[in-house]
């Protein structure tokens, strides 16, 4: 195997990536083979997809690879990475000071989010690079802006059939076996992948304590991407994955209840049985070649998404005043279309549209207590209660943007883009980008970019409530309010430099400022592991990103750290969810995001001895998200720092293949460390950090 590589390279413009460069000169077989037809063609999809005048973060397969879980490293931690992205409870992520606002794109293909704020869809098996793009976008890229998380897929890259198997087992019951399987015949291509993970630390542990009580989890997901070549300038390409994840949600143990039931007055919190169920599949077929010396990728898919949350009926009564059986799927069916032409030398015209059809429904059967006007229990005997609501959502985009190279040095991107999103009343925006890169010398790279950004509520975390329905009840809520998300609108700028010292080092140095109208921002209000949508009628975030590599051949390093700030102002849609005290103070003052924190950093370092052995460390740390002081969100949670630590060795046991052998020491320092404490504004519960686990990969390549 090639040692595997930790230095992450970043590029602040096309021009700076060779190989994803718009503008690289066509590829020149000596033969039309089916290898050198599907390079020409990924060639030419990759040409639809600028960069100029956006940051982007490439993170390829061999870096997957030496991180200390390797191929078993969820999505979400391989994105931890890159500059600028905070870790969360439930697997979230936060990138630039945005709650969640990512958009996910396979093969250029947009991939429609799902419901679960935990359960990971997409596998790093399928990855081969992954590029998050982030700062001014172009006008191709829209709807979900905080980053771009640009997947290309693995291929295969010869005739005949290959893959490999594995699995991976450590503490904390773990075992997590794999298979993969890749292709070529003739005119068709294959790659599929599948795996199944069991441990007993599906969710982020409540408490500090070593092993959480209950929350077991069982996760299978699937992954496949079909490919066959019309023709040589025409190829017809099918990617479908399913998941299915069930979790068991944490427990406190030593809490007290709130609410008696029945005649029931005492309950143990260590022995709630809730439960969390979500499921995913996807499917796209893309049309994608070559039209004379237009470039184009043509595809239609649909995204189904589940969540199911069991709550544990007496237990949440009688902690909470409420057990709620939720209920949410999401359907989403799109039609995307890319385009680009060259025109002349210097400019190349890029073009296209999206469009979306969403229906989201939401059912909240709920057990009750009716309660006094001060929301005092007045009887022990619960009532049930039934609040459905449906989202019917579209969405429509145009873009056109031309990419203008002026001598050597300049290149420019500009263009516009028009968005409408209509569910429950249309709304719109036409905006403008800019992006601006200059190369005074082949080591030193300068952009500026400005962009509009408009960004629809997520459909699938909209769910109205019938406030009439909960009054006189232990789930009444404070205050009445708007129950409509509304769109946020955006004025985003950036600026950066990338400086290369020699063969081996590159640093660089980016800044960004937002300022947003109807900010987006998302909370948990109930015991469902699920965020609902509610807007800040103002915000500002603002940042800078620093980030070092070193590429030495054997040894391979990379640096990242990020300041950031984002506040809002004046909550003006789901005001039922918030304390009054809490919602007049935001009426009057900027406050801290929830999801904010300060400084960010991540890092790592790797040394190949040979072709055959690895050592390899990397690191997280953070400042601390936000948690409630005198004022909501005032104050922070202690710094963390996390250690991880790996080891791997190839062995060559039999002709069929290469034996991958690697030990992970996860969080090797065994520090505690709190994510979450339970307060700030839509914070449900508290979560902490993994704890020291040690794993063992073993990977048989056939």
């Amino acid at each position: 195997m090639t040692p595997a590589r930790l230095a992450f390279s970043i590029a602040l413009a096309l021009s700076a990536v060779p190989a994803f460069a718009d503008d690289a000169a066509p590829q020149k077989a000596t033969t039309l083979g089916e290898v050198d037809v599907s390079a020409r063609l990924d060639e030419a999809r990759n040409s639809l997809s600028p960069d100029t005048g956006s940051s982007q973060y490439v993170i390829d397969r061999q870096t997957i690879q030496a991180l200390p879980l390797g191929d078993s490293t969820p999505l979400n931690q391989v994105l931890l990475q890159a500059p600028g992205v905070v870790q969360d409870s439930y697997g979230q992520l936060h990138v630039r000071g945005d709650h969640a606002n990512l958009q996910y794109r396979v093969d250029g293909v947009i991939i429609p989010e799902s419901i679960g704020g935990f359960g990971q869809t997409l596998d790093a098996r399928t990855i081969q690079s992954v590029k998050l793009l982030t700062g001014a976008l172009p006008a191709q890229y829209g709807d979900r802006t905080a980053a771009v998380v640009d997947i290309t897929t693995r291929t295969a890259a010869k005739d005949g059939i290959g893959g490999s198997v594995g699995i991976t087992g450590g503490q904390f019951g773990t075992v997590n076996p794999n298979a993969s399987l890749f292709g070529r015949s003739g005119r068709w291509s294959w790659f599929l992948t599948a795996n199944y993970l069991e441990n007993d630390v599906g969710i982020e542990n409540p408490t500090s304590s070593r092993k959480p009580v209950h929350d077991h989890t069982n996760q299978v997901k699937a992954f496949g991407d079909v490919s066959y070549l019309i023709d040589n300038d025409t190829r017809l390409s099918f990617l479908f994955g399913a998941t299915n994840n069930r979790f068991e949600i944490p427990n406190n143990p030593g809490q007290t209840p709130q609410f008696g039931y029945l005649d029931v007055t005492n309950f143990d919190s260590a022995r709630l049985d809730e439960r969390q169920r979500e499921t995913t599949r996807f499917g796209v077929l893309s049309l994608q070649g070559k039209l004379g010396t237009t470039a184009y990728q043509i595809s239609a898919g649909q995204r189904y998404s589940g969540l199911d949350f069991t709550p544990d009926d007496i237990g949440d009564l009688m902690f909470n005043g409420v057990a709620s059986d939720v209920r949410r799927a999401n359907r989403a069916s799109t039609l995307q279309a890319d385009f680009s032409t060259p025109l002349g030398d210097d400019h190349t015209l890029r073009y296209g549209m999206y469009a979306s059809f969403e229906r989201a429904t939401s059912t909240n059967d709920a057990l009750v207590f009716p309660a006094d006007a001060a929301g005092n229990q007045t009887s022990t005997t619960p009532l049930n209660i039934v609040d459905a609501s449906r989202v019917i959502a579209r969405t429509y985009a145009l873009y056109l943007q031309d990419e203008w190279s002026i001598g050597e040095k300049w290149t420019v991107n500009y263009g516009v883009r028009a968005d409408r999103y209509d569910a429950f009343r249309p709304e719109s925006q036409l905006s403008p980008r800019v992006g601006l890169v200059y190369q005074p010398t082949d080591s030193t790279t300068i952009h500026a970019g400005y962009s509009r950004y408009f960004t629809p509520p997520a459909s699938e975390s909209i769910s109205p409530t019938s406030i009439a329905k909960f009054a006189g009840t232990t789930n009444a809520l404070p205050g009445d309010g708007n129950d409509t998300p509304l769109a946020e609108r955006s004025s985003y700028y950036d600026v950066g430099i990338s400086q290369k010292f020699g063969d081996a080092w590159t640093v660089g140095l980016d800044s960004y400022y937002r300022r947003v109208s109807r900010l987006q921002d998302e909370g948990q209000f109930g015991a469902a592991l699920v965020y609902s949508t509610f807007n800040y009628d103002q915000g500002k975030v603002k940042g800078d990103e620093l980030t070092v590599n070193y590429d030495g051949g054997a040894l391979t390093a990379y640096f990242n750290f990020a300041y950031n700030r984002a506040v809002g102002k004046r909550i003006i849609t789901g005001q039922y969810n918030f304390d009054p005290d809490d919602l007049a103070y935001i009426a009057d003052h900027f406050i801290h995001l929830d999801h904010d924190q300060k400084y960010t950093s991540s890092g790592g370092i790797s040394y190949a001895f040979a072709d055959t052995t690895r050592i390899g460390a990397d690191y997280l740390f953070g400042s601390g998200l936000r948690r409630d002081g005198i004022v909501p969100n005032g104050a922070t949670l202690p710094s963390y720092f996390q250690l991880n630590l790996s080891v791997a060795h190839d062995f060559n046991l039999t002709s069929a293949g290469t034996t991958h052998a690697q030990l992970a020491l996860v969080n090797a320092l065994d520090r505690t460390y709190e994510i979450r404490d339970g307060s700030g504004i839509g914070v449900g519960a508290p979560q902490f950090g993994p704890r020291r686990g040690v794993f063992l990969s073993i990977q048989q390549d056939f």
